[in-house]
This record gives structure tokens, sequence and C-alpha cells, in this order.
């Protein structure tokens, strides 16, 4: 099921960050290889988004994240 939500923060030297969800407020896990698009594929902190949640061996993280014009 899609979600919504806002980046957080992104280090996009390391390649990760999180999204504050909009359903529950609580921060998803989010790596680089999940944004959809072509080029250089990294989120800045502020930016609206779409996704899929899944849980993992370490807790909840975002799939198929898509940035939201």
């Amino acid at each position: 099921m899609s979600q919504t939500g806002t980046v957080q923060r992104f280090n996009r030297i390391k390649g990760y960050g999180f999204i504050i969800s909009d359903e529950n407020q609580q921060e998803v896990f989010v790596h680089f290889s999940e944004v959809q698009g072509s080029g250089y594929k990294e989120l800045t902190s502020g930016q609206r988004v779409s996704y899929t949640l899944k849980t993992g061996e370490k807790g909840d993280y975002a799939t198929q994240v898509q940035v939201i014009d």
C-alpha cells in the first residue's frame, strides 16, 4: 500500500536517509537504490515523496520511492 511522507534527511555520500511518515509521524529508512527514476538517485530534505512500506530484519523501510511534484 502506497504511503506519503516528507524527507527528513538524506546523506548523499552514504546513500541513505529517513522519511517522516504522514500517517504516524514515524521515521522510515530509505536507501538510494529504492528511489525511482533515472540518473543520480538522491533525495533532499523537505521533499514530498510517496513510497511502499516494507518490513525487514532491521525494521521498516521505504521501497518504490517517488518524488511528488
